[in-house]
């Protein structure tokens, strides 16, 4: 079985290692800072993750009074858990967290609120209202999107049909359920419209798409079009479909639209669209830093979204700098 570009990660995740490492050392220097800020983030591995954290480090060099703490949960719930519970124990001035599985780390979250410690909640969020903010983008108003711009790859509303192939996120977590429950809302209405798979989870990762795409591939003679919850996912699938010579027969959403990942297999024609899902790394650490100033913050702040097709593909890579 073939695999394509999956070491690429590593060499993101390497200079994403030396970058935090880098970061870290610095607290050498923490009696000159003004807040200590923790970020526990989920993982490094993947790529919205890795640009995730690029986001947030590239913010925090603009304020010279914050000393952030960065740590790797290294994609197991134990791991983070026991990460953010160091936190704690360091006493920071706010905590960011951006959690594996939402039940997995309410439990840990609720810890660093009774300890008055202000916890601003990324991305996916946890089993509690009592964070002082949640920021990451709408996930079911993405699915929503690439639902309604399945149906029309597919013939258009109430015409629409076709085999359609789901790979979901992780089941754990709600980004996941909110972008099946999306999109859904417009295929579910379209009676030509057939799921084959039944929440198969690729797990966000590219390699364990391709090899679902590989066996429904096999049991299916004719699949029209592939949904993965990430673009990494999607283009997994791709790539399964392409090693069997059925690529230009699909048609491929993905979410995310990375520049170098995502906008760019749109652009090469490999996956068909991807919608925009932001990091909210940048927007987290500035929202702390204005909480920590005594500022009044939202309670949630979405943040937005757009369709990338080859259409517009091109002039966002060219935005930035590819």
């Amino acid at each position: 079985m073939k695999r394509r570009e999956f070491t690429r990660l590593a060499a993101i995740t390497a200079a994403l290692v030396a970058s935090t490492m880098l970061l870290q050392g610095g607290s050498a220097f923490a009696q000159d800072k003004k807040f200590k800020i923790g970020f526990s983030q989920v993982t490094t591995i993947e790529p919205w993750r890795a640009q995730f954290n690029k986001d947030i480090i590239a913010e925090a060099a603009k304020h010279p009074n914050v000393e952030l703490i960065v740590t790797d949960g290294e994609d197991k719930t134990e791991k983070q858990v026991a990460d953010v519970e160091n936190l704690i124990r360091q006493e920071v001035d706010a905590l960011l967290v951006s959690p594996k599985e939402s039940a997995g780390l309410t439990g840990v979250v609720q810890q660093a609120i009774d300890a008055k410690i202000p916890v601003f909640v990324l991305d996916r969020n946890v089993e509690t209202d009592q964070y002082t903010q949640f920021v990451g983008g709408d996930n079911k108003l993405i699915g929503r999107a690439a639902g309604e711009y399945a149906v029309e790859l597919l013939g258009g509303a109430g015409k629409a049909t076709g085999n359609v192939v789901e790979i979901w996120g992780g089941m754990g977590t709600q980004p996941a359920h909110d972008r099946h429950d999306g999109f859904h809302e417009f295929t579910d209405k379209e009676p030509g419209i057939k799921n084959l798979l039944d929440q198969q989870s690729g797990d966000w990762k590219q390699d364990q798409a391709y090899n679902l795409m590989a066996t429904a591939l096999r049991n299916n003679e004719k699949i029209d079009l592939v949904y993965g919850h990430n673009d990494p996912m999607a283009y997994g699938a791709y790539l399964a479909a392409k090693d069997v010579g059925r690529e230009k027969d699909i048609k491929f959403i993905g979410i995310d639209a990375l520049p170098p990942e995502g906008v760019t297999w749109v652009n090469n024609g490999e996956l068909t669209a991807t919608f925009l899902y932001a990091t909210p790394g940048a927007e987290g650490l500035r929202q702390a830093i204005k909480f920590l100033n005594g500022e009044k913050v939202e309670k949630t702040i979405t943040l937005d979204t757009m369709k990338v097709t080859k259409e517009n593909a091109a002039q966002i890579m060219k935005d930035n700098g590819l």
